[in-house]
């Protein structure tokens, strides 16, 4: 823990009222940063990051420096032709639509800043494709390949754009997910054990900091072994 790293900075956490948006913002509130967090559950500003219009008008509200664009959601676990079409909508519209319209807001916000962040939460999913996930694949690649675009388009800006590609962490988004899709995840994973959200709180951390002024575009891994590339 850095104490005062963030002294001075704004950020806004989408999905931060639980899982691994909640650590994030919970990291980064310990560090000195002024938090809100953005979140259709109360627990901070009721936020619907699918409606692009609240989005644009909350980030000119809370003019953040740092965004971290942790709402999602898995969607059920079915094979690609019996997956249902309004549920395959539903996981792109929060995953992929909804972090959209929170990097395009924030990209406006922060370009002629000189400074800024955008920590983007991507999955292993996204680079491997899990199996019987099809939507949930579909849109952590997205969201790898908004990053990389985002990320040149910013390059000479003083903001970076970011992403986090976990492997599976423990938390409440599991219960949306069968038991056997979890028991496959971890089987994946060469350290035997599921992620914590204090280890990906750290990388968000170290992301949203000076220190990570040269890295952008980029996916960062923390996945036990399991990414190969």
């Amino acid at each position: 823990m850095f104490e005062n790293r963030f002294k001075g900075r704004k950020a806004v956490v989408t999905g931060g009222a639980s899982g691994i948006g909640a650590g994030i913002a919970a990291r980064l509130a310990a560090e000195g940063a002024d938090v809100t967090i953005w979140d259709r559950s109360p627990g901070g500003r009721v936020i619907d990051v699918t409606d692009a219009a609240a989005v644009d008008t909350a980030m000119t509200d809370d003019a953040p420096d740092i965004v971290v664009c942790s709402a999602g959601i898995t969607g059920p676990n079915l094979t690609t032709w019996d997956y249902p079409v309004e549920d395959w909508r539903a996981v792109f519209e929060l995953n992929v639509h909804g972090l959209f319209y929170c990097n395009r807001a924030a990209a406006r916000h922060l370009k002629d800043r000189g400074w800024g962040r955008i920590i983007n939460m991507a999955s292993v999913a996204g680079k491997d494709g899990n199996p019987n996930a099809p939507a949930y694949s579909a849109s952590k690649a997205a969201v790898i390949g908004l990053t990389k675009s985002l990320g040149k388009e910013l390059a000479t800006t003083g903001v970076t754009v970011n992403a986090i590609a976990p492997a599976a962490v423990h938390t409440a988004i599991f219960d949306q997910m069968t038991e056997a899709h979890i028991a496959f995840m971890k089987s994946k994973i060469p350290m035997g054990r599921f992620g914590t959200v204090d280890e990906i709180a750290s990388l968000a951390c170290w992301l949203a900091s000076d220190e990570a002024s040269f890295s952008t575009g980029a996916v960062f891994d923390a996945t036990g072994g399991r990414a190969t590339y």
